[in-house]
């Protein structure tokens, strides 16, 4: 089983930057699909991005964060980082961290992770 940690989150006005570390221990990451997640209160929670932890290293972004968001790997950390560009009000959430270990997952459903990290805060104003 694997244990994942978010940080990097914080509060930043509207056009600003932030990156996202998604540290994993306890186990290898290979043939995993690692997402991310967000909630706002009141909302549900919903798909931002997903890599695939192999060779090919597949990434999927929602429509919303495209051109904003790129996601990135470290192999020898085993961490994934999330790079938010020009951050938007709307993109005020907590940011979970999520590991799949089936290879078949639907990287957009949350029910395809089952793990899950504590969240980090991401607060941006206008």
């Amino acid at each position: 089983q694997v244990q994942l940690v978010e940080s990097g989150g914080g509060l930043v006005q509207a056009g600003d930057s932030l990156r996202l570390s998604c540290a994993a221990s306890g186990g290898t990451l290979n043939g995993y699909l690692m997402g991310w997640f967000r909630q706002a209160p009141g909302k549900e929670r919903e798909f931002v991005a997903a890599i695939r932890w192999s060779s090919s290293g597949n990434t999927y972004y929602r429509d919303s964060v495209k051109g904003r968001f790129t996601l990135s790997r470290d192999n020898a950390k085993n961490t994934v980082y999330l790079q938010m560009n020009n951050l938007k009000p709307e993109d005020t959430a907590v940011y979970y961290c999520a590991a799949g270990s089936s290879s078949f997952s639907i990287y957009k459903l949350p029910g395809s992770y089952n793990y899950w990290g504590q969240g980090t805060q991401v607060t941006v104003s206008s």
